[in-house]
């Protein structure tokens, strides 16, 4: 039987119009306890992604929990990149059981889910079971995610993935809603989040535009 090969993507790639974000509890009462990451590439991740979704205006959801009780405000790298937008304050752990969550993702109407925030074992595993239990496609964005033990975090990404959920990264996000860098009216957006907050990649984007004005593609 022989396959032929096509110039196009594959269908689990991401797009920036097929999936719903939703960024859960990066709030400080959360982050006092997270371990399994820095913090401070915990905030750039977070960042990074935020950024990268109002770049490329992906439908997203912010959500919190206990807000002004307990947990304290969502980062600024986070509601920077959406200015003006509610955020989604909530009592459960468990995103997917809020009614206000859900009537949201039902508004927008997508079967992909992508989640990002803390803790992995609690806040984000409870909404990636539950999404895929209801039928939808779920990918983790593992570094923009904190547990309180390397091993807390780790398991809970393993459970995931044993019951379909797809593992990726904060850049990998960026660089998969970009994807070729012919499309020009996503370019300098794309390169300029890079920049900000992609690390030595970004370092290596601004040393090379820098010192002898290079472009990808």
């Amino acid at each position: 039987m022989s396959i032929t090969a096509t110039p196009t993507p594959g269908k689990q790639l991401l797009t920036p119009k097929d999936h719903t974000l939703i960024m859960i509890d990066f709030q400080s009462q959360m982050s006092f306890a997270t371990n399994s990451i820095d913090a401070i590439m915990l905030r750039n991740n977070a960042a990074l992604v935020s950024n990268a979704a109002a770049s490329f205006k992906v439908s997203t959801i912010l959500t919190t929990v206990a807000e002004k009780s307990f947990s304290g405000p969502m980062y600024s790298e986070i509601t920077d990149a959406f200015p003006g937008q509610a955020l989604l304050d909530r009592t459960s752990m468990n995103t997917w059981e809020d009614a206000a969550v859900i009537k949201r993702i039902n508004e927008i109407g997508k079967t992909r889910i992508v989640l990002a925030g803390l803790w992995t074992s609690v806040c984000i595993v409870g909404p990636a079971l539950s999404a895929i239990d209801q039928g939808f496609e779920v990918y983790v964005i593992t570094d923009a995610c904190g547990d309180v033990s390397e091993e807390a975090h780790n398991r809970a990404v393993d459970r995931m993935i044993q019951v379909g959920a797809h593992p990726m990264t904060s850049l990998q996000y960026l660089l998969e809603l970009q994807r070729d860098w012919a499309r020009t009216e996503t370019y300098d957006s794309t390169t300029g989040v890079a920049k900000r907050f992609g690390g030595s990649y970004g370092l290596g984007i601004t040393y090379a535009k820098s010192m002898f004005g290079a472009h990808e593609g």
